[in-house]
Order: C-alpha cells, then structure tokens, then sequence
C-alpha cells in the first residue's frame, strides 16, 4: 500500500488513555496516513495494519469508533500492548482535540494518523503548510 505522509512540526499533546491508567507525552511528532478506514468498511485486515492479528474480529461499532492511527512513542506502551488503546491528542496551538485508536505501528517517533485525523486537528492548515510531502 502506498504510503503518502505529511510531516507536522505542530507540537501536539497526547495522552495515552488505558482504562487502567493514563500517561501523557508532550511535543509529540504527527504526520498522517491514508488508511481511510470509511472506505474500506473500517476493516482492520483490508488496512494491512499490525492490529489486525488481535483486533479485527472486533465489532464494527468498536473498529469505527474513533479515527485510526498508527503508534509509536514516545509514552505507553509499543506494538501489541498498544493495539485497541485510544489516545486523546490536542493541537495546543488551537486547542483542537480528537480521539483516535491505535491500529498500527510507525517509525516516525510519534504518531501516524489517519488523514481525517489530521486534518480536524490540523484546523488551522498550520500543520499541512509546515511539512513537506
């Protein structure tokens, strides 16, 4: 699948949300990904996504709950520990706020999300504007 990203320099605020516990990380690193999980029927092995091994028998109503994204760092847990975990991640620069669920891995140092994702946080085009393709 190709792969098409677009670097955030935005610092973001994201907070690893467990029913356990919480943990947060600040300055996070964001760029997007085009799972468009909506185009796709939310259907995790469709997407090719790491989740997919232990998540994707998981209800509908529970796969497009939240946008996707994919996780890696720099607070929480990685790889399997991580699958099905929401994150709340704020663009302090707008105060925009969204909830999304991790699906994957990256290797950015941060956060891949699903370009809706994005974009709602994006909501001053600062994010688009400040990285390049």
């Amino acid at each position: 699948m190709a792969k098409i990203m677009l670097l955030w320099v935005m610092s973001l605020l994201c907070g690893v949300v467990t029913l356990a516990h919480a943990q947060s990380a600040t300055n996070v690193y964001a760029s997007y990904h085009l799972y468009q999980p909506e185009q796709h029927n939310w259907d995790l092995l469709a997407e090719s996504v790491i989740c997919a091994t232990w998540d994707a028998d998981q209800p509908l109503s529970w796969r497009s709950k939240y946008g996707w994204t994919a996780f890696c760092g720099p607070a929480g847990d990685p790889g399997e520990a991580a699958c099905g975990r929401c994150l709340r991640v704020t663009n302090p620069s707008t105060g925009a706020v969204q909830i999304a669920r991790v699906v994957d891995e990256c290797s950015n140092g941060g956060l891949d999300l699903d370009v809706s994702v994005f974009q709602c946080l994006d909501s001053d085009g600062t994010g688009y504007e400040q990285g390049p393709l």
